[in-house]
């Protein structure tokens, strides 16, 4: 029944929902860029017609460019994109937490940028701050690219092969057992990143 399913999900329709969503979370709009990722990986586990690489490639683009539109708009605004962020997502962006991804950001540069892409809050804020303190674009783009391609590959690959070897475990099993295992990542995953958005 489930494999039926996945496999009238249409690949393209997967690789735009990934590319859109990750990139739309790396402007600095909170969206589920890493619980669309997982699943999407897990779907290309037990979808003949989507590709793993191809998901990691479209997450790695929209991270790459939705933060660097993240980082155009923190240039041409500056501080004022915090406060309208602030006034529409008052749960993510208040000012104690910017204040922390600042003091971050100060601390280790480029390299908050690159480990910034595995921490929710910071993969939201990265763009927007590194522009509005003065990092270097080109810095930016360094280690954004290198974070978002890091992030979504190994994301992809960890969860395809963890996804690959669930169904060859639980293939005495029903497909039932494995919609159960797909229920029980996306839901610790939408936990972490409230828990992590919390604080």
């Amino acid at each position: 029944m489930l494999t039926e399913w996945l496999h009238t999900v249409p690949p393209l329709l997967v690789y735009v929902v990934v590319g859109l969503v990750v990139g739309i979370e790396s402007v600095g709009i909170p969206l589920p860029g890493e619980v669309v990722l997982v699943t999407a990986a897990l779907m290309a586990s037990h979808h003949d017609g989507i590709s793993p690489i191809i998901v990691g490639v479209v997450a790695s683009a929209g991270a790459i460019i939705g933060d660097s539109i993240g980082y155009a708009l923190g240039k041409r605004f500056g501080p004022r994109v915090f406060t309208w962020a602030e006034d529409r997502f008052p749960r993510h962006f208040d000012a104690s937490k910017i204040g922390r991804a600042q003091a971050l950001f100060e601390r280790y540069g480029a390299w908050a940028v690159f480990f910034g892409r595995f921490v929710a809050l910071l993969r939201i804020l990265s763009g927007p701050l590194a522009a509005t303190m003065g990092m270097h674009y080109g810095k930016f783009l360094a280690a954004n690219a290198a974070g978002g391609i890091a992030w979504a590959g190994g994301t992809t690959a960890a969860v395809y092969f963890v996804g690959e070897a669930a169904e060859r475990y639980l293939a005495e099993f029903s497909w039932i057992a494995l919609l159960v295992v797909l229920v029980a990542v996306i839901g610790f995953s939408v936990r972490g990143l409230l828990r992590r958005s919390h604080r």
